[in-house]
Order: C-alpha cells, then sequence, then structure tokens
C-alpha cells in the first residue's frame, strides 16, 4: 500500500512520470493512487520530499 503525506506532497509530478503501472495520477494538484499499484517503490525513492511511503502489508 502507498502512503501519500499530503501535508508534505509538493504535486511536482515525478512519482507520476516514473510509475511503471500508471497507478498515480495527478488530478487538479491532488496525487491519487488507484488499483493498479504493485508497491515497487520506484515513486517512494524518487520523491524530491520524502512524501510517499510504501507499507509492506
Amino acid at each position: 500500500m502507498l502512503n501519500i503525506r499530503r501535508d508534505i506532497c509538493g504535486y511536482c509530478g515525478a512519482c507520476v512520470s516514473v510509475c511503471p503501472e500508471g497507478a498515480l495520477e495527478l488530478i487538479d494538484a491532488y496525487l491519487t493512487v488507484e488499483d493498479a499499484c504493485i508497491n515497487c517503490g520506484i515513486c517512494e525513492k524518487i520523491c524530491p520530499l520524502g512524501a510517499l511511503e510504501v507499507i509492506k502489508e
């Protein structure tokens, strides 16, 4: 599961562009995660603000 820290997220879209599954979308400055997310962690690594965290279930 991907946790978005909205209080930190700058909505830059860096994570959207690197998601291999296209599971992240930036709509009206609001980041959403779709069910296609495979928890690969690429977005977590690329986020310049550290606003994303993959939580292993």
